[in-house]
């Protein structure tokens, strides 16, 4: 009898694996990498490269996508509204999307911030606007303090950069585990993740509607591949000491800032990130949006490009379109919700 247990489950375990195999490459198959993978020394970092045009009028542009994302997220937003206007690096961050994750110091910002800095180098990039969205905002954040002279201006989308209350989601303790999560990443997270992509992408615009193909575009079961996870994951479970230990040092950066956040963010605590940097940073300007959740970068596209003008000099009234936004917004149909709650997700792009 133990014997016939013990088979049966070694031949579940099996099935598992060999099912998270396929699916990975299934999931690549379905989105192939659109970017091109640079040497920097300790690892291969990917990023889609758009070189500057003859007619741009913005100094270059550096995105940084959020947690749970890849290079896709920021490049469906941007690339097309801003063609032929700026040089464009749209970065797989260190252990995502196609990234390799390079040493244990690219668990936190400051490595991927470094990364970012050495890739520029790469590409001939000598300074940039940088734009963090959600996560990607603490390594905005880390790159203004550790890189100043290769930093024109930082646009914060939503960001997350501050100590918060509450914790993080059990999956990714649980991922993050030496044994435990290799085995949680490699045998459950793809069957479970597949099943919540569609309400996870859902709940991350809520309360606004996400666009109809954002899936199809965006990719976002990349991070469902098991080596993927696991590095999204140590990010996450890093990222509250990280803050904890650097929030009180974001006074010392002097590029020119903008937040972008909305009011009705489920995601990150405006309260607590955005006013928080809007706080911290000289000088910085905060551009609330009201009934905007957490995808700044798609419902309120118009404002984040003036934001992007503002920091190369021009002058833009940000407030005013602020307001031209929110009645954009009101004007929508509402998103409905969701049976499961944002703080369930197995997918979240934040």
């Amino acid at each position: 009898m133990i014997n016939v247990l013990l088979y049966t489950l070694v031949f579940i375990l099996v099935a598992a694996a060999g099912f998270s195999a396929f699916k990975t490459r299934a999931i690549e198959q379905a989105y192939p990498n659109i970017g091109e993978l640079t040497d920097i020394g300790d690892l291969r970092i990917n990023a889609l490269h758009l070189p500057r045009p003859a007619s741009a009028d913005l100094p270059p542009l550096i995105f940084i996508h959020g947690a749970s994302g890849n290079l896709r997220d920021q490049f469906e937003a941007f690339a097309g509204p801003l063609a032929g206007r700026a040089e464009m690096l749209f970065v797989d961050r260190p252990g995502h999307g196609y990234s390799e994750r390079g040493g244990p110091e690219n668990a936190l910002p400051s490595g991927q911030a470094d990364a970012i800095a050495r890739l520029m180098e790469k590409r001939g990039i000598e300074k940039a606007v940088i734009i963090g969205h959600s996560f990607g905002g603490a390594i905005a954040a880390s790159f203004g303090m550790r890189h100043p002279g290769k930093t024109t201006g930082l646009l914060f989308l939503a960001p997350a950069t501050h100590p918060w209350p509450g914790g993080i989601d059990w999956y990714y303790t649980l991922a993050a585990m030496p044994v435990l999560g290799w085995l949680f990443s490699h045998l459950l997270v793809i069957p479970i993740g597949l099943r919540r992509v569609e309400s996870g992408t859902r709940n991350i615009f809520r309360p606004n509607e996400r666009p109809i193909d954002y899936v199809e575009k965006t990719a976002p079961e990349l991070v469902l591949r098991p080596k993927t996870f696991r590095n999204n994951a140590a990010d996450v479970v890093n990222l509250f000491a990280y803050v904890s230990a650097q929030a009180p040092r974001y006074r010392e950066i002097k590029a020119p800032t903008v937040i972008i956040t909305g009011d009705s963010d489920d995601i990150v605590m405006e309260e607590l990130h955005s006013r928080g940097l809007a706080r911290d940073i000289p000088g910085a300007e905060l551009v609330t949006i009201r009934n905007l959740g957490h995808k700044p970068d798609y419902v309120a596209t118009d404002v984040a490009i003036a934001a992007m003008e503002r920091l190369a000099g021009a002058s833009r009234d940000l407030q005013s379109l602020a307001r031209q936004a929110e009645a954009r917004i009101a004007n929508l149909k509402p998103q409905p919700s969701t049976e499961i709650a944002p703080s369930s997700q197995a997918v979240s792009t934040s």
